[in-house]
Order: structure tokens, then C-alpha cells, then sequence
């Protein structure tokens, strides 16, 4: 997905879905809208395609996490729409790297930070941030970046 013009792609994926008769994409994508609105309002500015994609994001991530819930409650249904939710929501993110990128990202960059210990998890995690936000999970990113200077 394109990193253009995210929020109004959206609205027009509402109109779209909605001449389809798809509710629950609807839903789901308004939402969307309505947090992306609040987080305008809040910010008393037009939010970057930097910023929406920081809010689908957290937005999957919530449902990842009541997805898991539901079905350790053994709640199926529940944890099927939610991850409905998540493939609607993702279809606005730009293209996620495969973890074998991010390992290859994660370990070029210890090695030109000459990163040697634990202590310099904050200089590396700052660096990589800039470059991956919105095209890796972060805490994937942390877990490898742990990983790599623990051994």
C-alpha cells in the first residue's frame, strides 16, 4: 500500500464497502476514521500518513491482543471478527518485511552503532524506529535487537 494520502483512501473505502453492503468492513473502517479524527482534534493539526499508519497499528495490535483473549475464552466467534478486523485494518499499511529483513536490518545496524552491550538497546532501538515504523512490528525489532547483543 501506498504511504499517500492513507485517510482519504480510507473514506473512500468506507463509500465503496458501504454500496457493497459490507457492515462489518464498514465499521471497522470507520473506526479507523473516528480515531484518526480524534488524534486531529487532540493534535489541533492534519495528521502525516506517518501518524495514521501509527494508528492502524495500534489498532491491530488491540485486536491482536483481544483476538487472543476471546479465544482463551474460548470464544471463536469473538476472535474471528477481531481478526477480520486486523486483515481490513492492514490493507492500509505499507508492505511489512519479512523477519529475515529484519534481522538483516537489526544486525547492520548494531554493527555500524558499534553496539557491543544491553546498555546500548535505546541507541539502536532510536535508530531503527525512524527506519522501520510502519514496516515491522517493533516488538519483533526488540526482541531481535535483545537478542542479538545478549549473546
Amino acid at each position: 500500500m501506498s504511504e499517500e494520502n492513507i485517510k482519504p483512501l480510507i473514506q473512500e473505502v468506507i463509500k465503496s464497502s458501504m454500496k457493497k453492503g459490507e457492515k462489518e468492513k464498514t465499521t471497522t473502517l470507520r473506526m479507523a476514521i473516528s480515531e484518526i479524527q480524534r488524534e486531529e482534534i487532540d493534535k489541533r493539526s492534519d495528521l502525516s500518513d506517518r501518524e495514521v499508519i501509527a494508528i492502524l497499528q495500534r489498532m491491530i495490535k488491540q485486536r491482536k491482543d483481544s483476538s487472543n483473549q476471546f479465544r482463551s475464552a474460548g470464544r471463536e466467534e469473538l476472535s474471528l471478527k477481531e481478526e477480520r478486523e486486523i486483515e481490513t485494518l492492514s490493507e492500509f499499511l505499507p508492505e511489512q518485511l519479512s523477519e529475515d529483513e529484519i534481522k538483516e536490518i537489526v544486525f547492520n545496524s548494531i554493527k555500524s552503532l558499534n553496539a557491543k552491550t544491553p546498555q546500548d538497546i535505546g541507541k539502536i532501538m532510536g535508530s531503527l524506529k525512524l527506519d522501520l515504523q510502519g514496516k515491522a512490528d517493533m516488538s519483533l525489532v526488540s526482541r531481535l535487537v535483545k537478542e542479538n547483543l545478549t549473546k
